[in-house]
């Protein structure tokens, strides 16, 4: 992944490119174009009531949102133990999306690989080994997410599988979508829950069945349905291994 430079900072996305590096099935990666913008970027174009008029007419998606902010999230589509997927109710004071249901989630730190401002993100695309602690930051992000959401230890926890991006309709915000396992049960991820760290963004955890998700899948925002739908092509691909 290569990083580019967002008040606070957040990862701008510029697209990806498909890499394979030794020509088999299993030798593809993603390699995701990142830059750095931040909040007032994002409110002032994607989350502008006229964020339309920012969006350039092109079948290209990255021509089309070349003038927004863009920045990218990340979400998990977390199971428990007893084959359950955990979403939450957002909370009704938050900025985006109050009261809808969202898988956990947030969006990767800049700062935690040392790109706070362009010029820092400028020097950082000169040193391959900080392209690789880009890469990191985008599983350990969304593990802390989930941590600080949800109230897990991260030691119940298995590493993270990429699934994909999706862009939602709506004022073009991109997430990035990941598959992981918990080894706690439902009924003590409800638990742990009471006591999650960020637990003041959401109202109520869900731990539903793929029927109940599909049910729900309505209420969430666009990106998020991109996630479902991320999944589902995850599932599908497993019945062929």
């Amino acid at each position: 992944m290569h990083l580019c430079s967002m008040g606070k900072s957040s990862g701008y996305y510029g697209g990806y490119t498909l890499c394979n590096r030794g020509g088999s099935q299993q030798d593809f990666h993603v390699c995701l174009h990142l830059g750095l913008t931040d909040y007032r970027t994002f409110v002032g174009t994607n989350l502008n009531p006229l964020w339309e008029k920012f969006l350039v007419p092109s079948e290209d998606d990255l021509m089309q949102c070349q003038h927004t902010s863009s920045p990218l999230g990340n979400g998990a589509i977390l199971e428990t133990s007893d084959k359950k997927i955990v979403v939450l109710q957002r909370s009704y004071n938050v900025g985006e999306f109050p009261g809808h249901i969202v898988f956990p989630g947030g969006h990767p730190e800049p700062e935690e690989v040392g790109a706070a401002s362009h010029q820092m993100g400028e020097r950082l695309t000169n040193l391959e080994h900080n392209n690789t602690k880009v890469s990191q930051e985008m599983f350990d992000s969304i593990i802390r997410e989930v941590v600080e959401e949800i109230g897990v230890p991260v030691t119940s926890l298995c590493n993270p599988l990429f699934i994909g991006i999706s862009r939602r309709v709506l004022n073009v915000r991109p997430a990035a979508f990941f598959f992981i396992k918990c080894n706690i049960e439902s009924k003590e991820i409800q638990r742990l829950y009471a006591g999650a760290q960020d637990g003041y963004e959401s109202t109520q955890l869900y731990t539903v069945s793929l029927i109940e998700l599909e049910n729900m899948a309505s209420k969430m925002p666009g990106c998020h349905q991109g996630g479902f739908a991320l999944y589902k092509l995850m599932l599908e691909a497993m019945k062929n291994f």
